[in-house]
């Protein structure tokens, strides 16, 4: 006769066993799915970001760059912060990843460090497709460490990655948004800064 200990002994070790082996497919759906509805938040709200940035720079002062400053709140404002630190739910991102861009005519970078708002519109009115007058702005989302090349930022999971396979390296999409410049900040009141001469061999071309 079997020993009736011995048998609830081994039918619970097997159910254990069972547990176990289904556990591992179940928090491995769970804790997927869990991170997928966080890809998903991240891929839309980069979207977001770099929408908001732009609109807020096209009407800030972008000399304005000391700590705390305009520029900073533009940052700040985007990953819906009201100081620096992290988007909420991504820690990848955060507010000093928003690159702001001013370009020209051309769609090429202007140098704000030799202009200023008032100055801008004294280019822009005498010559529209000069080198040095501000018409878009742009916003990128990218890795702080290389923003002049715009490294994409590389996903990373918040549950085990052994849990999410596939999840981590993930490059985010810079989400790039390109805006029509606007007042940048000018005022009746400011003060202009020191003009720059253009000569026509600073005049760019557009593009079609």
């Amino acid at each position: 006769m079997e020993n009736p200990t011995f048998t609830n002994t081994k039918q619970r070790g097997v159910a254990t066993v069972e547990f176990a082996l289904i556990a591992i497919v179940f928090f491995t759906l769970l804790f997927g799915l869990i991170e997928l509805g966080r890809v998903i938040y991240v891929w839309n709200t980069v979207q977001q970001i770099t929408r908001q940035a732009a609109r807020e720079s096209t009407v800030s002062d972008f000399t304005d760059v000391g700590a705390g400053g305009a520029m900073d709140k533009v940052r700040w404002n985007a990953v819906f912060r009201t100081s620096a630190g992290n988007l909420p739910a991504a820690a990848e991102i955060n507010d000093a990843a928003v690159s702001i861009n001013y370009l020209n005519a051309c769609m090429k970078t202007v140098d704000i460090s030799t202009t200023c708002p008032v100055q801008n519109i004294t280019y822009c009115l005498g010559n529209p497709n000069g080198k040095n007058c501000i018409r878009f702005v742009r916003v990128r989302l990218c890795d702080p460490a290389n923003l002049p090349d715009c490294t994409p930022i590389l996903y990373r999971p918040m549950i085990l990655p052994a849990f999410v396979p596939g999840f981590t390296g993930i490059p985010i999409p810079p989400s790039q948004v390109v805006m029509p410049a606007e007042s940048l900040g000018y005022r009746p009141s400011m003060e202009s800064c020191e003009p720059i001469v253009e000569t026509l061999p600073n005049d760019c071309t557009p593009t079609p």
